[in-house]
């Protein structure tokens, strides 16, 4: 019962929620997200590190960049609750938005990309 108390928490953020949905269809890199929502680097992974203390997501580095799947195999209801909702709510206008957004920026190759030098960046 504690874990999926647990997902409910880890999943009542909408910015959360949304990141789920997207990690539904594969792994993905920080910078992915960061383009997905016009959000820098801080407040995404502040929402990925709640997500891995949660036990939803695992993390791993690649290169650069910090690249974060949906960790399972997870608890029977946990997985029974995240297909009921990509299987729901995949048509939100939302989360069909997130989605076209994901197509984009996979073309793009954002980790091929090394991390801007903060020294180098204009104010």
């Amino acid at each position: 019962m504690e874990q999926l108390i647990q997902m409910y928490k880890a999943l009542s953020e909408e910015m959360r929620l949304r990141i789920i949905m997207l990690l539904t269809h594969g792994e993905l890199c920080v910078c992915d997200l960061m383009a997905i929502f016009d959000e820098g680097q801080s407040k995404v992974s502040r929402h990925l590190t709640y997500l891995k203390h949660s036990g939803l997501v695992k993390s791993k580095r690649v290169g650069t960049w910090m690249h974060y799947s949906i960790k399972y195999p997870l608890d029977i209801s946990i997985d029974a609750h995240l297909a009921f909702m990509k299987q729901q709510y995949t048509g939100l206008p939302v989360f069909l938005e997130d989605e076209q957004k994901l197509e984009y920026v996979k073309k793009q190759k954002l980790c091929d990309n090394p991390l801007p030098d903060p020294a180098t960046c204009d104010d």
